[in-house]
This record gives C-alpha cells, sequence and structure tokens, in this order.
C-alpha cells in the first residue's frame, strides 16, 4: 500500500479521431463509464469538441471527441474537420479509431494523410472487432501497421467494452505526471444547456430520414429551476434550413415534435434527477450551416 501512495499522479489529454461513424463517441463514453456524447449510425453524428473525463486512483485522462474527419460540402463542414485537427497540437496522445469491419477503407488513408508528420504519439484504435473473425483482425493490423508509426495498436470493442482496459493502461504508461484537471466526480466539462441540446438533437438524428438529421440545430433559449420546485423547465428552439424539413420536424398533428419531447424529457431526467418540463419549437434559418454567425450563435464555431 505505501508504494501504491507513493506512486505519482499522471494525467494528460488523448484526442479521439477518425472518419465518421467509426464509434468514436460510443468508445468515449464507454471509457468514462457514462453517456456524455450524442451517438447515432449517421455520419458527423459529433460537430463539437467532447471532453469526457475519466479519473482513477493514480491517473485522469481528458478525451476529446472530434467530429469525424471528412471532405467538407459547407461551412459547417470546414469547421468540423479544422476543430477535429486542432486537437492534434493540443494532446498528449492521438487515438485514431477505425472500424474493424471496414478495413481498408480510403477514409481512413484520408485522416492518415492528415496525421503524417505529427509529433504527437499516435495509438491506432481499431474498433469494433466483436463483429470480424480473428484471421481478418490479424489482417488488418498487418495491413494498418504498415501505413505509420504507431506508438501501440489496440483492438477494442467500444460496444462490448473489450480491451478498454488494455488501452487506458497503455495510456497510464504514455502520460506525464500532473494534476487533476477536474474533480474526481466530473465526467464532462460541458454545461447543462450544451447537453440538454445534443440530447434533443439526437432524439431528431433517430428520428427522421434522409435531409433532415444535418440541417438541425439545437439551441436551449432558456433553463430554469425556479425556487421551491423540483423541476427543470427548458424551452428549446430547434432550426433548421427549409420549410419542408420544419414541416417534418413537426409531424402531423406535432405528432414529431411530441416524440421528439418525449424521448428527450425521459433522459434528461434519468440524467438530471429532476422532473423536466420541456418546451420545443422549429424555426426556419436558410441555409445556416454557411453561415459563420449562426455558427456561432448555435456554439458550432468555437474558435
Amino acid at each position: 500500500m505505501d508504494a501504491d501512495r507513493d506512486k505519482p499522479f499522471k494525467s494528460g489529454f488523448a484526442a479521439l479521431i477518425g472518419r465518421p461513424n467509426v464509434g468514436k463517441s460510443t468508445l468515449l463514453n464507454a471509457l468514462v463509464g457514462q453517456k456524455v456524447a450524442i451517438m447515432s449510425n449517421r455520419p458527423q453524428t459529433t460537430r463539437n469538441r467532447i471532453r469526457g473525463v475519466l479519473t482513477t486512483n493514480d491517473m485522469q485522462i481528458v478525451f476529446i471527441d472530434t467530429p469525424g474527419i471528412h471532405k467538407p460540402h459547407h461551412r459547417l463542414g470546414e469547421y468540423m474537420v479544422e476543430a477535429a485537427e486542432a486537437t492534434f497540437r493540443e494532446v498528449d496522445v492521438i487515438l485514431f479509431v477505425c472500424d474493424a469491419t471496414e478495413p481498408g477503407h480510403p477514409g481512413d488513408d484520408h485522416v492518415l494523410e492528415k496525421i503524417h508528420g505529427v509529433q504527437t504519439p499516435v495509438f491506432l484504435i481499431i474498433n469494433k472487432v466483436d463483429a470480424v473473425p480473428k484471421p481478418d483482425l490479424l489482417k488488418m493490423i498487418a495491413d494498418y501497421s504498415q501505413k505509420g508509426p504507431f506508438a501501440e495498436i489496440i483492438p477494442v470493442s467500444a460496444k462490448e467494452h473489450i480491451q478498454l482496459d488494455v488501452l487506458t493502461s497503455a495510456l497510464a504508461k504514455l502520460l506525464p505526471e500532473g494534476p487533476k484537471f477536474y474533480p474526481e466526480d466530473m465526467v464532462t466539462d460541458h454545461p447543462e444547456q450544451f447537453i440538454i441540446a445534443e440530447n434533443i438533437r439526437e432524439k431528431v438524428l433517430h428520428l427522421t430520414r434522409e435531409e433532415v438529421p444535418h440541417s438541425v440545430a439545437v439551441v436551449v433559449e432558456q433553463l430554469e429551476r425556479r425556487e421551491n420546485s423540483n423541476v427543470l423547465y427548458v424551452h428549446a428552439v430547434i432550426y433548421t434550413e427549409r420549410e419542408s424539413q420544419k414541416g417534418i420536424l413537426i409531424g402531423k398533428r406535432g405528432a414529431m415534435l411530441k416524440k421528439v419531447g418525449q424521448l428527450a424529457r425521459k433522459e434528461l431526467e434519468a440524467l438530471f434527477g429532476n422532473k423536466v418540463y420541456l418546451e420545443l419549437w422549429v424555426k426556419v434559418k436558410k441555409d445556416w450551416r454557411n453561415e459563420p454567425a449562426l455558427l456561432r450563435r448555435f456554439g458550432l464555431d468555437e474558435r
């Protein structure tokens, strides 16, 4: 026990990068043991850099989940890629996440080009290993090991929590000695408004199809805990780009918007431990993804 007490405390930052839809957000949630990033099978779900904190007896790792690196088609897409690339210089280690079920994906090569030559150590994290035969996995490891000087190659399954302890142990060996950046019980540094808005957007992603999900931004206009009340009052606006999308989001006799609200309220009540009164509105802001002022207003450009 004396040896454990004398063990130096380590801390640092790790960026999760990769092309869209390889499971970065699922991995982040699994590592910190709680949902801090929304999840969807749609690509480009993550728009901001989401920070999740893992604290143990001898280390604290701040994971930064970045937007998927892709070739952008609008200003929002450009910002998302810029936000991901900016982390390369800000962290102690880069976790390059790829999908074991899609070996040799050209999107992975695009990410590798972006990180080529960076001085920050890079771990190759092969996710979804529970879904592939072992010979296929071994071939993928051999193929990718030829593509870059990875400090570690670690196969994991975020969904099934396979080898996550191996990943955290490898990080502990690499991290420098340092202080706790956040309190032990904190798993994310994002404010309540951000968490609520992302939760609502996640429900839109799950319930709508085609062009609607990526055209949506959510802004919490009002958040209030009234005195002597156990109710959290939330007024939020779902912004989209076209009147036709607004119609889809509201639905026949308001059915879609009601369903979004019901699902979001249920999860938020479990998360905050309060009753939640959630009022949702839908408004149109034409072509907002190409408007820098609106991106800043919606909290999507943090520079």
